[in-house]
């Protein structure tokens, strides 16, 4: 039955005109479409921006000065952390980027003039043909996925999954157009977005990127966020208010097994094009100029080399003439590929290498290949003419430089009123109402209201990822001017009709006297990004569940509890439903929370609907289509004041998985784990890690890759003092961790030696402790010896027995620092996957047994 349902959806899709071209005959296909069979499954698309003799023929005459050298030199991609200016005038980069968490001058409070002024520098350089004899300049990619989201004081607009529960494509164009504008404020080009992934396993990481398990939703989006970024190709495209827009990543990322990140999608060919390929069907025919290809690989084939899906289906069938621009060092995945070289990426279709360090190597070895015939020469020409073709649509070779154009500078751009008003809108049409008991909400004001849980007042736990820092983390209130967060919303609310009320983060109150008439709970998960979200479950807090205590601590005081959910997913949370007497999906809402409480207090009704289906088993992963379609609510689910509660107070809570005994507990997995915070200190000196660079005294300090992006720390030591690296609870509060005594744990971490170490280098333990100093309860165990016998830039692990730190004076009852790395000599590693691991003392390198 819900196949049949899947399959209607699917037809709308395809008999919506969306851009397929049915008057395209097979006799009229590319003969080498016809040979590869991608013609019986993919369509010919009526793009909307086609070819103009006049941009050909200019592409035809830059091409015939070009050199070799030149050519390749506009494939490369690099970061703004790893290029100087004189880098780019030697070389004449194509495009460069600032990842996750990269500022202008590593400065996380760079002004829009900052940001200006090294596209301006950039820009100079790679028209300055001094060195490389090349004029053509060069282009900057941004990852503005929820609004100008890399720029303090920018409108953060709700993340995609909460744009989807709204259903509001017009919206959604609207914030594009928003987002093209700060975008261009400070000088930046070309924006990594849309991201059109259907997810099918809600425990991938990403899937707050995705607008819905819906392909026909990801579809209509994917074509409104091209337009409202580039404009619509019969009117202002490519305009001085326009950027350029990828639409990413091809294909099939949010398909794959176990929601793995950057796994294997096995799907069949149809269902590839039927379920993931539609955002591409939409955003393609509105003219998106650029495609990132995907991580993920297609029945174990990487995306980055699979010829078939870039050049066969994409480029050929689809008839895409823009470039395809690789992700973060997605090539070196390729079979047979490193970040250094991949010829294989190139041949596949690869136009542009999203190199960010590597790119010397890439420059070079790309060099080589062509020279020895491994790249065809019309490889590159078909490249490199696909990325001027887009430099010339854009009218970069017509416009003035950034600092001089039109939008450029304009801080009154930044977060601009108007902005943050359409933003406010889309949090008000994205909330999703799943329980009403009683008709408790619509609230009323003039009540004595408690406001409690962690993401109240926290606009950084509210935005989630890619919030000014990549991962979402290490930001404050103060990271966001201008911006609001859900308390600051009800607080007005409830004082403008005369009401009391009180911030609580724990719920306790004073006194009988004092008993709220309501409480509303906001909490939900940690931010986090690709790589770093993953889960094994969609169980909510498994093992720990302190909001849920606080939930029920309310109710068995009898107070109304309204909860508000904070989540970059649908997640298994049938405790913490029962113990709710209203439920509220209010995903990630971004800079603009206050407006939360306009739909709690009626000023307008729930608008939402669930753009996922709701889980009702700890296990479940569910899509609308499935033939055993049974979720606790379906896709499109939500309700309004009018409608009656469905939801009991009794829904099964029994978790029938691997008890808490058994589980490992992540310190770093790509990101610091909660309840963790990362500080480095050297002396008397000390701060806590909130950027991807940072020197302290004795320690520098920097995020490097591992597996993915920024996955790992590294450190180097100058020997003048003793310094550290330490991960500590928040706030300073004891944590119990001694059930991983129980266990036969052991602390596990990967290393990569740089350096000799010389003069020690230690792993500490610290269970007391205030602010940042080391407290009584402490102790080091040295493990130089151990790291000086590892090889050189190799990823080695090591493994401390537990009871090494019991005998030393650990008390694993009130742990406050898990995990400190120091020395007071010379030394430089690298660090990742730190955790507390069961049943691993007996193999531990350090043992104290």
């Amino acid at each position: 039955m819900r196949n049949t349902l899947l399959a209607s959806v699917i037809a709308g899709v395809l008999l919506s005109g969306c851009g397929v071209a049915e008057k395209e005959s097979a006799s009229n296909q590319d003969e080498s479409v016809e040979k590869s069979g991608a013609a019986k499954i993919w369509p010919k698309l009526d793009i909307e921006v086609g070819k103009d003799p006049a941009v050909e023929k200019q592409v035809s005459e830059l091409m015939s000065t070009m050199t070799l050298e030149q050519k390749i030199a506009q494939m490369i991609q690099p970061e703004i952390r790893n290029i100087t200016v004189e880098e780019m005038r030697q070389y004449g980069f194509g495009s460069y980027l600032n990842g996750g968490g990269a500022f202008p001058d590593n400065n996380k409070h760079a002004t829009p003039e900052d940001w200006v002024a090294l596209a301006e520098k950039l820009y100079q350089a790679s028209i300055d043909d001094s060195l490389d004899g090349s004029t053509i300049p060069t282009m900057w990619g941004t990852d503005a996925v929820h609004g100008h989201n890399n720029v303090i004081g920018a409108t953060l607009f709700p993340h995609n999954i909460g744009l989807g529960a709204a259903n509001n494509p017009k919206l959604v164009e609207q914030i594009a157009h928003i987002t093209a504008k700060e975008v261009m404020a400070t000088g930046i080009d070309w924006v990594f977005a849309p991201t059109v992934a259907v997810v099918r396993d809600d425990r991938w990481g990403r899937t707050y990127e995705s607008y819905s398990e819906d392909p026909a939703i990801v579809r209509d989006y994917a074509a409104s966020v091209v337009k409202g970024l580039q404009g619509a190709a019969d009117k202002d495209f490519l305009s001085d208010q326009r950027v350029i827009s990828t639409v990413k990543h091809f294909v099939g990322d949010g398909g794959t097994v176990g929601g793995d990140d950057q796994g294997d999608n096995v799907a069949s060919e149809q269902e590839l094009f039927d379920i993931h390929a539609q955002g591409y069907v939409g955003g393609l025919t509105a003219g998106a100029q650029s495609v990132m290809a995907s991580f993920n690989s297609w029945n174990s084939e990487k995306l980055h080399g699979h010829k078939y899906l870039l050049t066969d289906v994409l480029k050929e069938q689809m008839g895409f003439d823009g470039f395809v621009v690789g992700d973060w060092n997605g090539h070196g995945q390729v079979k047979g590929c490193s970040n250094t070289d991949c010829a294989q990426a190139v041949n596949a279709g690869l136009d542009i290498f999203m190199v960010p360090s590597d790119w010397k190597g890439v420059y070079e070895s790309t060099l080589a290949h062509v020279k020895d015939g491994v790249i065809p020469m019309s490889r590159i020409d078909d490249a490199v003419r696909r990325i001027l073709r887009v430099k010339v649509r854009a009218g970069l070779f017509d416009k003035p430089s950034p600092a001089n154009r039109p939008l450029s500078g304009d801080r009154s751009l930044i977060g601009k009123e108007s902005h943050r008003e359409v933003a406010r809108q889309a949090v008000r049409e994205s909330l999703v109402l799943l329980k009403n008991k009683q008709g408790l909400l619509p609230l009323s004001g003039n009540k004595r209201v408690l406001v409690a849980g962690d993401a109240a007042d926290n606009i950084g736990k509210q935005s989630g990822g890619w919030s000014i820092t990549w991962q979402g983390t290490n930001n404050t209130n103060d990271d966001f001017p201008g911006g609001t967060s859900i308390y600051d919303g009800i607080k007005r609310h409830v004082e403008n009709t005369g009401g009391d009320v009180m911030l609580s983060v724990d719920g306790v109150f004073e006194g009988e006297s004092e008993t709220p008439d309501v409480a509303i709970v906001v909490f939900g998960e940690e931010p986090y990004a690709e790589g770093h979200g993953d889960r094994e479950t969609l169980i909510y807090q498994y093992g720990t569940k302190k909001d849920l205590a606080l939930l029920e601590r309310l109710k068995s005081q009898g107070i109304p509890v309204v909860s508000v959910f904070i989540s970059g997913r649908p997640m298994w949370v049938n405790a913490e439903l029962n113990a709710s007497d209203a439920f509220v999906a209010a995903w990630l809402p971004g800079s603009e929370g206050a407006v939360v409480a306009d739909v709690l207090f009626g000023e307008q009704d729930f608008k939402g609907k669930l753009p996922f289906s709701w889980p009702a088993e700890p296990q479940q992963i569910v899509n609308i289509g499935d033939d055993d379609y049974e979720p606790l609510l379906s896709y499109g689910f939500g309700l309004t004041y009018a409608d009656e509660n469905v939801l009991s107070d009794d829904l099964n809570t029994e978790v029938s998985v691997s008890s808490d005994n058994s589980q490992s507990v992540e310190i770093l997995n790509g990101a610091v784990q909660s309840p963790w915070v990362l500080w480095l200190y050297s002396g008397d000196e000390s701060l806590t890690v909130n950027a991807s660079t940072h020197k302290v005294g004795a320690i520098n300090y920097r995020t490097v890759d591992k597996v993915v992006q920024e996955d790992a720390r590294k450190v180097t030591f100058d020997g003048s003092e003793f310094a550290a690296m330490r991960f500590a609870s928040k706030s300073f509060f004891r944590e119990d961790l001694s059930a991983q005594l129980l266990t036969n744990g052991a602390l596990t971490f990967s290393v990569s030696r740089h350096s000799d170490i010389e003069s020690g280098l230690t792993v500490g333990m610290n269970c007391e402790g205030e602010g940042d100093a080391p407290g009584s309860c402490s102790t080091q165990i040295d493990i130089s010896e151990q790291v000086n016998a590892l090889p050189l830039d190799t990823w080695s692990s090591i493994s401390i027995d537990l009871q090494c730190f019991v005998d030393k004076g650990i008390d694993f009852t009130g742990l406050v620092v898990p995990f400190e790395l120091g020395s007071a000599g010379k030394a430089s590693v690298s660090l990742a996957d730190i955790e507390f691991t069961p049943n691993a003392a007996e193999s531990a390198d350090i043992s104290c047994k």
